[in-house]
């Protein structure tokens, strides 16, 4: 048996075969080669070296990496994990791969990172993005599908959820509880998911006669901590933020003022992060099925990448989860 002490390569297999390295190319990778007294020294080569072709480098030849570009505003949001772990799974059952990127939530980041990792993957996945429409029909000629996130006219792939559904959800609760002055902490201004949020508070507190006052706030939680004075200052009995990561961060302010959760305001959040049930009061929200939802992006881009550009819209439900941080409305 020939010795090859290091790992061998096709030129090694060209060599014992006695046939060039286009030859090995074409019979290991199943091309037709008329010859059979060549396959099967080719193969009886390949067999005698253990030699295994390289993945990488077959799929580089097809033009294909298996690799998924994402995209994330903010990978310290916990929900941005979660639709991670569920594209991440998906993804790995089908033997791609992901390359992640943080934005940190600046478009100009978003669109330089879309641009490099197009150029290293066969697909991209843009989790909330805060490009505008005319920067995604630009990008949107590849295999991409956006979460998160509408499309318009676009014919680009879009997998999310129904906040304005939620939003209207949380109003009707606190009315319920007999609140009539809500205040808002509103997320990033380029972000989607909180323009849904306000359209549905604006719609459902009027037909509830409901006085909405929208603080501008951000997605962490020093965003919620910085923004919340100014609610209160305007008399709010209720509060909802944008995602729960600035609902915790009111909460701390809340408790440094001496205010009681759910006695003199109450709160509510967006996301059910796993903290959300463990803080003192435990946090009502907007329970969203974020790993779905990556589970859900993966099917579209799965379909664009094998049915010839198939792109869909998939939008799922959202679930209200009340607990102690709201309660009835102080006289």
């Amino acid at each position: 048996m020939p010795e090859v002490t290091r790992r061998p390569t096709i030129v090694d297999v060209a060599r014992v075969a006695r046939v060039s390295t286009a030859t090995v190319s074409r019979v290991l990778n199943g091309r037709r080669v008329t010859d059979p007294e060549l396959i099967r020294r080719v193969r009886l080569a390949a067999a005698e070296l253990h030699y295994r072709p390289s993945g990488t480098a077959r799929n580089l030849q097809a033009g294909v990496t298996r690799l998924i570009g994402v995209v994330v505003p903010d990978l310290r949001n916990p929900s941005f994990s979660e639709l991670l772990g569920g594209l991440a799974d998906a993804t790995a059952a089908q033997d791609h791969r992901l390359l992640v990127a943080d934005a940190k939530e600046s478009p100009d980041e978003e669109r330089t990172l879309i641009q490099e990792l197009a150029l290293h993957c066969d697909g991209l996945v843009l989790c909330s993005p805060r490009l505008a429409l005319d920067d995604l029909a630009r990008f949107g000629r590849g295999p991409l599908v956006c979460t998160n996130r509408s499309v318009g006219d676009l014919p680009i792939s879009s997998a999310g959820v129904d906040s304005y559904a939620g939003m209207a959800e949380v109003v009707r609760h606190l009315a319920g509880l007999g609140h009539r002055h809500i205040g808002y902490l509103a997320g990033p201004p380029t972000s989607w998911s909180d323009a849904e949020r306000q359209r549905a508070l604006g719609d459902t507190a009027a037909g509830l006669r409901i006085r909405v006052t929208v603080e501008p706030a951000g997605s962490t939680s020093d965003d919620g901590y910085r923004a919340l004075p100014a609610l209160v200052a305007a008399g709010v009995s209720a509060v909802v933020a944008f995602n729960d990561l600035v609902a915790i961060g009111s909460l701390a302010r809340m408790r440094e003022r001496g205010f009681d959760v759910p006695g003199d305001i109450s709160l509510a959040g967006f996301d059910d992060i796993p903290v959300a049930q463990f803080l003192a009061p435990p946090l009502t929200t907007v329970r969203l099925p974020t790993e779905e939802v990556g589970r859900r992006a993966w099917d579209l881009l799965w379909n664009q990448l094998t049915k010839a550009g198939r792109t869909g819209t998939v939008r799922l439900p959202t679930e209200l989860v009340v607990r102690a941080s709201t309660g009835a409305a102080r006289a």
